[in-house]
């Protein structure tokens, strides 16, 4: 299985340069709605991701910083407590399962670290699906029990 049958290619995702301000980027996830986005450099190259909590550990480790001020600050100077993992386009399915049980989503580059898009583990998920819990009508092939999961929807 190709690493392309998941990719949501660079184009259609919401990705900030490194020379943005914090401001910028935080502007930018709210208006979009994301704790973690890709960060790359002017030649479109994956540097890293920043997350939400990086901002609050920042804003929490500077003394006196204030919202008008995160203006001033770049990218550059916010500590990264997040290590979010590229994966090359040529990796493996199995690359993909465990970076996902880590990450909501895997930024993927090419030969030459340039940032081409994501995998987010929905799409993992909604593969593997068929194959964890099939349709009633295949579970008589199967040579094992697949529990209801409804039964346990009521203690939750």
């Amino acid at each position: 299985m190709q690493i392309t049958f998941f990719l949501i290619p660079k184009a259609e995702t919401v990705f900030l340069l490194e020379r943005y301000t914090m401001r910028q980027a935080l502007e930018k996830m709210e208006y979009h709605g994301y704790t973690a986005v890709p960060v790359v450099d002017d030649e479109g190259k994956y540097l890293y991701t920043i997350t939400v909590s990086d901002f609050l550990w920042k804003l929490k480790n500077t003394p006196g910083l204030s919202c008008n001020d995160t203006e001033k600050i770049a990218l550059t100077e916010i500590i990264k407590y997040t290590d979010i993992q590229a994966v090359n386009i040529d990796s493996k399915l199995q690359d993909l399962l465990h970076r996902a049980m880590e990450q909501n989503f895997i930024p993927v580059v090419d030969d030459y670290n340039t940032y081409i898009g994501i995998v987010r583990r929905r799409e993992i998920i909604e593969y593997c699906l068929p194959f964890i819990v099939p349709d009633e009508a295949d579970t008589e092939t199967l040579d094992m029990d697949v529990p209801d999961l409804e039964e346990y929807d009521d203690e939750y």
